[in-house]
């Protein structure tokens, strides 16, 4: 046998390091345990994230709108055949009102908060104006017992209290974010003047035309300013007992209006039918059921309910899509709201947190008298429900102020810092040092962009003057 030939050795490869080691994972209970406090964290987790009051707006405005112009389209048929007029008319009016105030909330959207100031005094003063040529004979209206329209011809109507509301958000937030750069709501004159003067001349030109739910709307959106701006506790108390004795002298001076507060809970329209309004609107949310009778299949829109596809819309949705489509109505409001004041006690801007939390109380509070007056916990004050109810003059100037919120939320320093993280992959390969060469932000090329959240100083917040 041939002896084999020595292979030479093979060098011995490093040791290398053992892997630290992990400990075991806590083995879970099925169906319980971990389980939920993981997913509850998750939800916090995402419920806490930066643009969640972002999307909360666009995403619920865009659901009522569109839900109510789904409803506007079938309550309004009914209404527009007995006027003589053909059947989408009241439909085709408000899509013609959605598609206008789309650009209005796209546009406030996309405005500087510099210039959602300077739009305060110029609203303020058209809005004025406007209201008091409303009390001229011949060029103001009478609608339903109010006189508070303007006709613009043809099929059109303007109701400038509804623009009057927006007015007071933003000129109340700009005159309260000035004086308390300088310091100056600490004194009780200087909170109470001008503000409450204004809103008292924007109550009397509301009332002399006897629109008392647009008053009760635009008093609530001050007492949300004076409660945001910090008003003593004394001060605000005597404030709501002012209104509330002025608002029983008004209740009390007209016969029509106790009436109507008479039938707040009413079971039967009495026999003069005076509560006949009301009684059918509970009759259309109970005979909804749980998930309605389908869409378009109402019997109450058919004569039997005044203002179908206006006041009383909430009452035709209950009816047509059940409990599950009106609270999911609320549910969409109840997400706009806390939107609203989670924009409005994040920010560090006076004027943004001003007219966040006035916008808020503006929606909110209107929601919340429509559906009461509904449900038969409210007496009907004849205000339409925000976003979803027919009416263009109301829904204008509500969608900008949606934009307004929309706005606020995306000037969050977070918001924006996410906001641009998502921004598209080409802008991404411009910022790399693309074709363009400049960052989509205006930063020079090749420098990097600053991750922080901390603002820069030097300039007061939002143009303040």
């Amino acid at each position: 046998m041939t002896a084999r030939s020595a292979k030479p050795p093979t060098p011995r490869r490093a040791r290398s390091q053992p892997a630290p080691m992990r400990p075991p994972k806590r083995p879970e209970a099925p169906g319980g345990g971990a389980g939920p406090k993981r997913l509850y964290a998750r939800a916090k987790r995402a419920w806490d994230r930066p643009l969640t009051a972002y999307y909360l707006i666009m995403g619920g405005s865009a659901l009522i709108t569109v839900l109510g112009l789904v409803m506007v389209f079938s309550a309004s048929q009914i209404q527009a055949l007995q006027s003589g007029l053909p059947s989408t008319y009241y439909f085709r009016k408000q899509l013609v009102a959605a598609g206008i105030g789309a650009v209005l909330l796209l546009a406030a959207s996309r405005m500087p908060v510099r210039m959602h100031r300077a739009l305060a005094y110029p609203l303020l003063v058209v809005s004025v104006f406007l209201m008091c040529l409303v009390q001229v004979p011949g060029v103001g209206q009478e609608v339903n017992g109010n006189q508070n329209w303007i006709y613009l011809g043809g099929p059109f109507q303007l109701q400038p209290s509804e623009f009057a509301k927006l007015a007071l958000v933003l000129w109340g937030a700009d005159l309260l974010a000035r004086k308390g750069g300088k310091k100056l709501l600490t004194q009780w004159k200087h909170l109470l003047v001008p503000l409450v003067p204004v809103v008292l001349l924007l109550l009397a030109l509301i009332m002399l035309g006897g629109d008392m739910g647009t008053a009760l709307i635009v008093a609530a959106v001050l007492f949300g300013l004076l409660w945001l701006a910090g008003a003593p506790t004394r001060l605000f108390t005597g404030v709501l007992v002012i209104a509330l004795t002025a608002a029983a002298l008004l209740v009390t001076s007209s016969p029509n209006r106790m009436a109507r507060l008479g039938c707040i809970g009413a079971t039967d329209p009495g026999p003069d039918d005076r509560c006949w309004q009301a009684v059918h609107g509970i009759y259309a949310l109970a005979s909804g059921g749980w998930f309605g009778s389908g869409l378009g299949a109402s019997v109450e829109k058919w004569g039997q309910l005044p203002e179908p596809h206006t006041d009383f819309i909430f009452a035709v949705t209950g009816e047509e899509l059940g409990l599950a489509g009106t609270l999911s109505v609320l549910a969409l409001f109840a997400a706009l709201g806390y939107a609203g004041i989670r924009v409005a006690g994040r920010t560090e801007d006076p004027f943004v947190r001003y007219a966040a939390g006035g916008v808020t109380t503006w929606i909110t509070a209107q929601a919340v008298i429509n559906v009461g007056a509904v449900l038969g916990l409210l007496p009907i004050a004849g205000v339409p429900l925000p976003l979803f109810s027919y009416g263009g003059s109301a829904l204008l100037p509500t969608m900008f102020a949606v934009g307004l919120l929309i706005a606020f939320a995306r000037s969050d320093p977070a918001a924006r810092a996410a906001l641009a993280v998502r921004q598209p992959a080409l802008w991404q390969r411009t910022s790399q040092g693309g074709p363009a060469g400049v960052l989509r932000s205006g930063t020079a090329p090749g420098r990097k962009r600053e991750k922080t959240m901390r603002r820069r100083a030097g300039r007061p917040p939002s143009g303040e003057r």
